[in-house]
């Protein structure tokens, strides 16, 4: 029902709002189907960071969707025609819960009996995700690395020393009535980046891990820059920092896999990494969650950056242009007077 509703009203803010609703339904889902690891990342990433995006969005683009609507018949042939070869490719997929599933018999057994002597975790989502299937989760950050260098590629902004003081009075004329927001921000950012920090060191035994505590941190850090500007936030980050950051990130989760390599050991095989296997396998967990999480927060920051920027240019462009008229107005007036 929601995402019918999504797809029929025009109200934007709407659509945004049911889209987080939407995000912390399927959280729901996924906590009643004890995958809480899932469920963590979904209520961070879909009802948090990407409704934050999505509400800067709407301040440049509009509230409401345009009423002259096309019809686009073809892409709507494409999405049927892709919506059945994808149910069509459900039939050969075992019935959920079925108990003679291939992955009830080969994968789970393995990692339920064994990751514990293996691995050494409590977590077995950390066991599988960051040492089991360590390749394929650096594909992924690899993935929002891209994603990062493509926002700021689209979207940078350059930014002239003479606008800072146009947009930081702005900002103060905007903000000033939110104090009591502002300051009731000010004391939950800290504990919501000392969570972030819980979240990141505690994934070895309970949900977290380094993507969870990235988008974390990252919300506190978008939660200050909504209430106090992002000029102000500019001042406390420095965003060619953040760059480095997440550039580092991915260059120590590479770094361990060359570190298993030089030991002896195959790519991304932490038990060379230290005296023990056990003992290895929780150094290398923990250095590339601590890359992951570095990389993750820094990415979503400054694509947040990045689409703020675009705002308040559009929003500087639209005071000045509304000053020229007003002083254009003024002149003829004056005109007119003599």
């Amino acid at each position: 029902m929601v995402a019918i509703a999504i797809i029929r009203m025009k109200d934007l803010f709407a659509i945004v709002m049911l889209s987080g609703i939407y995000g912390l339904l399927s959280a729901c889902f996924f906590v009643a189907m004890d995958a809480v690891d899932v469920a963590f990342t979904e209520a961070a990433v879909g009802a948090g960071i990407s409704t934050l995006l999505m509400l800067v969005v709407i301040t440049m683009t509009g509230r409401h969707e345009n009423k002259t609507r096309h019809k686009p018949l073809s892409a709507l042939f494409v999405v049927i025609i892709t919506g059945g070869l994808l149910i069509y490719g459900t039939f050969d997929i075992p019935l959920f819960g079925s108990a003679d599933a291939p992955i009830h018999h080969h994968v789970s057994p393995r990692y339920i009996n064994d990751s514990a002597a293996e691995i050494g975790v409590p977590n077995i989502v950390t066991s599988v995700l960051a040492s089991y299937r360590a390749f394929d989760t650096f594909g992924e950050v690899v993935v929002i690395f891209t994603a990062g260098i493509g926002v700021l590629a689209l979207l940078a902004v350059v930014r002239r020393p003479e606008d800072e003081s146009e947009i930081d009075s702005i900002n103060d004329s905007m903000h000033e009535q939110h104090l009591i927001i502002r300051i009731v921000a000010k004391i939950l950012i800290p504990f919501i980046l000392l969570f972030a920090l819980y979240v990141q060191f505690h994934g070895d035994f309970g949900p977290g891990g380094g993507f969870q505590a990235g988008v974390i941190f990252a919300a506190a850090i978008i939660l200050y820059t909504m209430l106090f500007g992002l000029s102000t936030a500019r001042k406390v980050i420095n965003q060619p920092f953040i760059q480095l950051i997440a550039a580092l990130g991915v260059l120590l989760y590479g770094c361990v896999g060359i570190a298993s390599l030089l030991n002896g050991g195959n790519f991304f095989d932490y038990n060379v990494l230290a005296s023990t296997p056990i003992g290895g396998q929780h150094l290398g967990i923990l250095l590339i969650e601590w890359g992951v999480g570095c990389t993750v927060a820094s990415v979503m920051i400054l694509i947040f950056f990045n689409f703020g920027g675009r705002r308040e240019m559009q929003q500087q462009k639209t005071t000045q242009h509304k000053a020229m008229q007003t002083k254009a107005k003024q002149d003829s007036q004056i005109q007119e007077f003599l």
